[in-house]
């Protein structure tokens, strides 16, 4: 873990051992990966310090050596989602990063400026209710029906290596799911291209034409009196549905997924994003944030 501190717009940070020998240069563009325009910016102004010096980016550092960087600056170029309260529950936050728990029925963000009462909408109250109007913006996604953790980026730069994190798998999702019928494999992966389908605006489908897409899974117990398998998740890709999808097209839709073929067993589709691991750029831990599965599809995971 790091040794970090917030001051002001400053992130503060006494260099660790692994990056003794590393220059402020390479610690932007190749361990955080910024983007140009950001880094560009910042040489500019002569913003980053080491040791209360503006000194060469090329300059090697040591294990100590005291960088001020300006994470926490406000740039204000993207428009802020617009406050607007719900009750939500905080798996957990620091000056960087923000883990909510979605309930069910709740878009992760608003379709346009205009449209209000999404997580994303809710995380912006609940910062503006602790005196921070600065950025907020969700990492990935969750559908609407589906319940569970969503990760939100404080700044501009979380933002940027969190994304990059994600798209690299080095942030975990794992979901559980309620599906039909009895699973034969202990474990499996599925392995098919997710396309759009061309007679549903919203509803996608394998296609070979489509983007490529794996979804492994573990069974965790089977509900033979229902007839129904309750399996364990974890995406290689992000592709919109992709569980949905994949599972409707062995044979075993999603219990609740009137979209994909499951039966209205429950009134939406049992799936649930149980646990999220995230490697932290800022501050050298990693994270594990976990959901329990709501009330509302409980008794299917029972």
């Amino acid at each position: 873990m790091y040794k970090t501190k917030r001051k002001g717009p400053v992130y503060e940070l006494s260099l660790p051992k692994e990056w003794s020998g590393k220059t402020v240069d390479f610690i932007l563009k190749n361990e955080w990966q910024l983007s140009k325009k950001m880094i560009h910016q910042w040489r500019m102004e002569k913003a980053v310090q080491v040791n209360g010096q503006s000194l060469s980016w090329q300059t090697p550092l040591q294990e100590g050596d005291v960088l001020h960087i300006p994470l926490f600056r406000y740039i204000g170029e993207a428009p802020a989602p617009a406050p607007s309260y719900l009750e939500i529950a905080i798996l957990y936050e620091d000056d960087h990063l923000l883990v909510v728990d979605k309930p069910a029925g709740v878009k992760t963000h608003p379709n346009d400026e205009q449209e209000n009462g999404s997580l994303l909408n809710a995380a912006a109250y609940h910062l503006q209710s602790a005196g921070d109007r600065s950025f907020i913006r969700h990492v990935h996604r969750l559908d609407e029906q589906t319940s569970g953790v969503v990760l939100f980026a404080k700044h501009e730069a979380a933002y940027t290596v969190l994304s990059r994190l994600l798209e690299n798998r080095l942030i975990k999702r794992t979901y559980v799911a309620a599906v039909h019928g009895i699973l034969r494999k202990a474990q499996g992966t599925i392995n098919e291209p997710i396309g759009r389908d061309r007679h549903h605006p919203t509803k996608r489908r394998v296609s070979k034409s489509g983007q490529p897409a794996l979804t492994r899974f573990e069974v965790l117990k089977h509900n033979k009196s229902r007839q129904l398998s309750i399996v364990k998740c974890q995406l290689a890709t992000g592709r919109t549905h992709q569980i949905r999808v994949h599972f409707s097209a062995i044979g075993h839709p999603l219990v609740g997924d009137l979209l994909y073929g499951g039966k209205p067993i429950v009134h939406r589709q049992a799936l649930h994003a149980a646990e999220i691991e995230i490697p932290h750029p800022f501050t050298g831990e990693t994270l594990t944030c976990q959901s329990a599965v709501p009330d509302d599809i409980r008794s299917l995971f029972e």
